[in-house]
């Protein structure tokens, strides 16, 4: 079992069809005769700083976005771009360009001394942007490339060989990038090339500019792109991206109203694949590429970087609205104030968080281990309700369904298929920086979880400030940090509050808890460093300048943090340096884990007494089985198996 085959099958049906949709939207443009309205009548001003007669257009106030008008050897305003597995994605975004200029974009690559012309493409309207998929792509070589645009526009940028050989992976970790505040972040672009990260993650909020969002995203590629142009990069857009305040995706439902508490989105389809258009088309084909409702279009994928396989999740795309599902019991549908309700009177059969099938791309990426060491889930928001104080310290509020927490069944569901795997969770959203361990059935029982900083906060501050001010059982040791240990959150979640930084002073630019996060994945030594930078610190400081509470290491076998009862026999292999070892329950057939063992040498554990299986293999579980193992409590009389493993197998 293996996503590469699979993943081959559904190319050749479904996603074949959508890129026969992409050439015919990108044809339409060729002639320069975009429609003025490309997104109905009920939405005649959406998108309208790039649409129309853009060039008699610009926006009003203090806050606006940059000038779509810019010099025309200027209109490539940056490219964004993946590889995995032998192919190329690269993503080029242009200004909108006028109607007697060619629709037409170039890829070129540096070989020796020569640019090389390597594919054409027609850019898509609307939205403005290029597309370019190179099979067959050899990740083990540096390769500069240009993207060209008539005679005089070009944006360079350089295609990172895959590094493979390196024993740390750095990633940095990204999300809320208020539109209120203007202009580039050189205090951010300094640091993160300082820190050389070998992946960038936007984990959503790229923009706020809700009804412009080609502008918008023109803006947040302005502000990012001297470290976008040379490194992958993963973007993923999140409610504020479509133009939501919140969103629960009720996979592709049309929702009717503004908070979108009833679920679904509110702006047209088109709108809606125009954003994940531009934001997500760059990275590696979804694994199960079907629309959703109304045609949606799905992006959730896998990528490795140099060891490190990532699973990038739609945690809206498929949840449920809480609105004429649940009580009402706060201000809005999706807040909760009521100190005497259960949460389990929320917790409602039917109610979606993930959805079936990214459970079942879940489940299956975390059995296949092609490529990778180590494992960590990507998503937009956070799988609890870390957050006391929403909007200003004045304002406690018990619950709030937009998190990941809710519902409670479904997120336990996705954390367990995190669990399996010792996969490492890494997310934005929430404007508060927090690190925690998961509760599933018990305190700490689950995986790591890191919410990276808002970028730039001025939008909404959070802060995790418990009512009683004191800190929960098993408090971090030696932390400065008063609020730390085992609590629940307002949805009943078990949650261990390991770090946080809480805005000083709102009113304040460099006190707003604002900035961003780094993780360094040390492959040899199976750790995984948290790091948590303010805007304005100063990387050249190291660990001095970083929020209080970090860094902070955690070992990626704790990501499973229920405890040995058991232990089944050791083994010995053969013929393969790391195997993969994954150990399934015969009583209840569950997989109790598939991990990447750190040697030839593993004693694999379990939770209780019984009969296990254990398979064992190169990249995935199928090359030596043994059945019927008995568990013993005295893991040196468990015994020992001797196991080859061929070169061929797998």
């Amino acid at each position: 079992m293996t996503l590469t085959n699979s993943r081959n099958t559904r190319w050749s049906t479904m996603c074949r069809f959508a890129l026969i949709a992409l050439v015919a939207v990108a044809a339409s443009a060729t002639r320069g005769d975009e429609p003025a309205r490309p997104f109905g009548k009920d939405f005649p001003n959406l998108d309208s700083l790039a649409t129309g007669q853009w060039w008699d257009k610009e926006a009003k106030g203090a806050n606006r976005p940059p000038s779509m008008n810019v010099p025309r050897d200027e209109v490539i305003a940056f490219a964004l771009y993946t590889h995995d597995r032998g192919v190329l994605k690269l993503t080029a975004q242009l200004f909108p360009l006028k109607p007697d200029e060619s629709r037409e974009v170039r890829l070129e690559f540096k070989r020796g001394d020569a640019w090389v012309e390597a594919a054409k493409t027609q850019i898509v309207f609307p939205g403005w942007s290029a597309h370019f998929r190179i099979e067959k792509w050899d990740d083990s070589k540096d390769v500069p490339y240009r993207v060209r645009h008539g005679e005089k526009a070009a944006f360079e940028g350089l295609i990172r060989r895959d590094p493979r050989d390196k024993d740390v992976i750095v990633v940095a970790n990204m999300s809320c990038n208020s539109s209120r505040t203007t202009g580039l972040r050189p205090e951010i672009i300094d640091n993160l090339k300082s820190q050389n990260p070998d992946l960038l993650f936007f984990a959503g909020d790229q923009t706020y500019r809700h009804t412009e969002h080609t502008a918008g995203w023109i803006e947040f590629g302005l502000q990012f792109r001297d470290v976008l142009r040379d490194r992958p990069a993963v973007t993923i857009p999140d409610d504020h991206d479509v133009g939501h305040p919140n969103l629960w995706g009720e996979a592709g439902k049309r929702s009717t109203r503004r908070d979108n508490a009833d679920g679904g989105y509110f702006y047209p389809v088109e709108y809606v694949n125009m954003v994940q258009r531009q934001q997500t088309w760059h990275l590696p084909d979804a694994v199960d590429p079907r629309p959703v409702d109304r045609d949606i279009t799905v992006y959730f994928t896998r990528l490795r970087v140099g060891g490190v396989d990532f699973a990038i999740l739609e945690d809206r795309k498929f949840k449920s609205g809480p609105q004429g599902k649940i009580p009402q019991m706060g201000p809005r549908p999706d807040h909760i104030n009521d100190k005497n309700y259960d949460p389990k009177t929320i917790d409602l059969p039917g109610l979606e968080l993930l959805g079936d099938r990214q459970l079942k791309f879940l489940r299956n990426w975390g059995q296949d281990w092609t490529g990778a060491d180590v494992k960590a889930v990507l998503s937009q928001t956070a799988f609890c309700g870390a957050v006391h104080l929403h909007g200003a310290p004045s304002n406690r509020l018990l619950a709030d369904l937009d998190c990941n927490g809710w519902p409670q069944t479904g997120r336990n569901r996705a954390l367990e298929e995190i669990r399996r795997a010792h996969a490492t969770h890494l997310c934005g959203d929430q404007h508060l920086a927090v690190v925690v361990k998961h509760g599933i059935d018990e305190w700490g029982d689950g995986p790591y979880a890191f919410t990276s900083p808002a970028l730039v906060n001025t939008i909404y501050g959070r802060w995790w400030h418990p009512e009683d001010e004191k800190p929960g059982p098993n408090p971090v040791a030696d932390s400065p940090l008063p609020w730390t240990g085992d609590f629940r959150d307002g949805l009943g979640n078990k949650i261990s509050l390991l770090a946080y930084a809480n805005p000083a002073d709102v009113r304040d630019e460099r006190q707003r808890g604002d900035g961003y996060g780094v993780v360094r994945f040390d492959k040899k030594s199976g750790k995984v460093t948290f790091e948590c930078w303010p805007r304005f610190a100063s990387a050249k400081q190291e660990d001095k300048a970083q929020y209080p509470g970090w860094p902070m290491t955690i070992r990626t076998s704790d990501n499973d943090g229920r405890k040995p009862a058991a232990w089944l026999p050791k083994l010995n292999v053969r013929g393969v340096d790391r195997p993969v070892v994954q150990v399934v329950d015969e009583k209840t057939g569950e997989v109790l884990y598939t991990i990447r063992a750190a040697g030839r040498t593993f004693q694999p554990h379990v939770f209780a007494a019984g009969t296990y299986t254990v398979k064992i293999g190169r990249d995935t579980p199928d090359g030596v089985v043994f059945e019927g193992l008995e568990a013993s409590a005295d893991k040196s009389a468990a015994g020992e198996r001797e196991i080859s493993i061929r070169t061929s197998a797998n």
